[in-house]
């Protein structure tokens, strides 16, 4: 069995050699590489034929980056990767580190040249290049990016269907990783991609929950190395296994969330990869008129990426949900394109997934005999999916794997266990005491663990005190009800019932609001407005208190801290306006300029930060605001629940000839 494996691996090895020597034959005689006569530092033709220049600015970039030559993955893409796309400019970088005998720089080049055929679905080429960078880093005996050209090559099989040989490139880049003890940041994203390939075989095994397990391991190694994209790839991979459960809701909110990543890196491939995913689960959830311009637009975007790998899902999906929504006509040219592009990728799963389809519409239609055929093909292709000898390799791959991960441990375990064996012979108390022990330190363990959550509950709760005596402190309720007074005094019946209702409603509602984690921001508006008007009496209702609200904000879906508002605004009072003469205006405005954010902006014209801090130290009694610390401690707690930050500017206004004209507060606090 092991010959004929070596002799596989020596004809697979040995097609591979015959492939490469033939593709770079090619590769030589093609328009990229044909120089100018101006020389080959300078000039190199595009895939168009026109004369392309090496700028100098990247020149001197890659003459820098060559003199420190960092031998690192991460040492070479923080210089190269906003150009790493551009196949003239990696083709300059590969032949002078080629020139140069720079082995790490050579690889990292093929290497991008690589990934970006692959992109572009040509798959022979990608090959060539990444086995060519592989061979370099072997001669090079460089590890990082032994294990890099592995993992690329495995992604290269898995785009063409080769479960049995991408693994075999996947296992040995984790094999070769784990050896190091302490990786490199390049070589952890390299583990994170071999994690990322064994869930996508536990997920062709069908073991969605053992692959979930892989992808959220890697999402947390991704998430400790801060790669956005590493962390977009995991969550579509976990919205994938859940939508094969049938849990459509989670697999949904994960689409969005990798959507969400791949907009903050502005990557296009991962655009249209989660916005065919979330269509597929709205045509699942029986919402096709909400997919068909999703789809439409990923389709359009990823013919212009010309991927098919891309285009596939997207025609396919795109010609279900046009069934549904009875356009039969569209969706049969969209099927048989999604067909066609799947058949010439040799795309099986969208293979048979069209088919299906099709099958189904012919049948809508009437016409028995075309849905009879494509279902006979369906069936086929299905058949060949399942193939019972390609499940066992790869389940034989997984246990391999297993096995010689921890077969060098299990050794380690078989001597100790024997010397245990012969201690426990000995004397058995030993084992009595050491259980014991155990018991003692767990129970130590649990104390000091539910001392610490005690000590956090008590810290919230606390949190949450302080902050009801900041807004129901003695001077504002004594100073409010005597201001009420007043009116009851001078028989002013009718604003003094006013005012007490006001009054009243706003200790309801502060009271009602301090017993809950977020409130609608509806609720803490109307809060503060109420608060606004109680304060204004004590102004003689000279303050102008405004609230605008853009049209695309909708107050009562939106949650916020509850009672967090307040703070600011009697800042806004006693510190900018308590001393200001003339007109008195105060601006609360709420925006949103981010679909991750709120922007609530509080304006006063009042007299402005320096001016208020020089009156309040000529005070005697001052007024120390505790609320504003209580407000941004609480703020960073509910901003903490969203896996987000949040952020209050104070911006000084000044007018023309550069006098104080007031203050800004902006907060700007993460929604769902």
């Amino acid at each position: 069995m092991k010959k004929n494996q070596h002799s596989l691996n020596f004809l697979f090895s040995l097609a591979l050699a015959f492939g490469k020597y033939f593709f770079f034959i090619g590769f030589l005689l093609s328009p990229l590489q044909v120089f100018s006569q101006g020389g080959p530092d300078s000039y190199k033709l595009n895939a168009e034929g026109i004369v392309q220049k090496i700028p100098d600015s990247f020149k001197e970039t890659v003459d820098s980056l060559f003199t420190k030559a960092p031998e690192t993955f991460v040492g070479i893409h923080s210089v190269l990767r906003n150009k790493r796309t551009d196949t003239i400019l990696m083709r300059y970088v590969e032949r002078l580190a080629a020139e140069k005998k720079y082995a790490a720089g050579q690889s990292y080049a093929l290497n991008e040249l690589g990934r970006t055929y692959r992109n572009k679905s040509l798959y022979s080429q990608s090959i060539a290049l990444h086995q060519r960078a592989l061979d370099i880093a072997e001669t090079a005996d460089n590890l990082e990016f032994r294990v890099s050209s592995l993992n690329n090559l495995g992604v290269v099989y898995h785009r063409i269907s080769s479960v049995r040989t991408a693994m075999d490139y996947n296992q040995k880049a984790l094999e070769l990783a784990e050896t190091v003890k302490n990786p490199s940041d390049g070589l952890k994203r390299s583990i994170n991609v071999s994690l990322n390939r064994i869930g996508n075989l536990y997920q062709t095994l069908k073991q969605y929950d053992l692959a979930i397990v892989q992808f959220r391991k890697s999402l947390k190694l991704e998430a400790e190395l801060g790669n956005k994209l590493g962390q977009a790839v995991n969550y579509q991979n976990i919205g994938e296994c859940q939508e094969l459960q049938g849990n459509l809701q989670e697999a949904l909110k994960n689409y969005e969330t990798s959507l969400s990543f791949n907009e903050q890196i502005n990557s296009d491939m991962g655009r249209v990869i989660c916005n065919t995913s979330i269509s597929q689960v709205y045509i699942k959830l029986g919402q096709s008129t909400k997919a068909v311009p999703k789809l439409e637009k990923s389709l359009q975007l990823a013919k212009t990426l010309g991927d098919g790998f891309l285009i596939a899902p997207a025609e396919v999906n795109l010609g279900w949900a046009q069934m549904l929504t009875g356009n039969y006509d569209e969706a049969e040219k969209s099927m048989l394109g999604g067909l066609k592009t799947a058949e010439k990728l040799n795309l099986e799963e969208y293979m048979s997934k069209a088919s299906h389809l099709l099958s189904e519409l012919f049948k809508k239609r009437g016409e028995y005999e075309k849905a009879l055929d494509y279902k006979d093909k369906a069936q086929q292709i299905d058949e060949k999916i399942l193939e019972e000898s390609t499940v066992r390799y790869v389940n034989d791959i997984i246990f391999r794997y297993d096995s010689e991960k921890k077969s060098s441990e299990i050794e380690k375990l078989v001597k100790q266990n024997e010397i245990t064996q012969l201690k426990l012979r000995k004397n058995r108390t030993t084992l009595i005491i050491g259980g014991i022990a155990l018991a003692l330190l767990a129970g130590i363990f649990y104390i000091l663990y539910r001392q610490f959550q005690l000590n956090n509950e008590k810290k919230l709760l606390t949190l949450e005190q302080s902050m009801l005596r900041s807004q129901m402190n003695p001077h504002f309720l004594f100073n409010s009800l005597n201001s009420i007074k007043l009116y009851i005094i001078n028989n002013e019946k009718k604003n003094a019932v006013y005012y007490l209702n006001k009054f009243s409603k706003l200790v309801r509602k502060i009271l009602e609001a301090s017993s809950l984690k977020e409130i609608p921001l509806a609720e803490e508006l109307e809060t503060v407005e109420l608060y606004m008007n109680i304060e204004n009496i004590r102004f003689s209702n000279e303050i102008d208190f405004n609230i605008m609200i853009d049209d695309n904000i909708d107050v009562h879906t939106i949650k916020i801290p509850s009672l967090i508002l307040q703070p600011f605004l009697e800042n806004a009072l006693w510190h900018g306006l308590s001393s200001k003469e003339g007109s008195k205006k105060i601006d609360l405005r709420v925006s949103k300029q981010d679909s991750n954010f709120i922007q609530i902006s509080i304006t006063d014209n009042g007299v402005g930060r320096d001016a208020s801090e020089k009156i309040k130290e000529s005070k005697v009694l001052k007024r120390k605001s505790v609320g504003i610390d209580i407000t941004k401690e609480r703020l960073a707690n509910f901003s903490r629940d969203y896996q987000n930050s949040f952020n209050v500017d104070i911006v000084d206004l000044y007018d023309d000839n550069s006098k104080p004209a007031g203050t800004k507060v902006i907060l700007y606090i993460p929604t769902i």
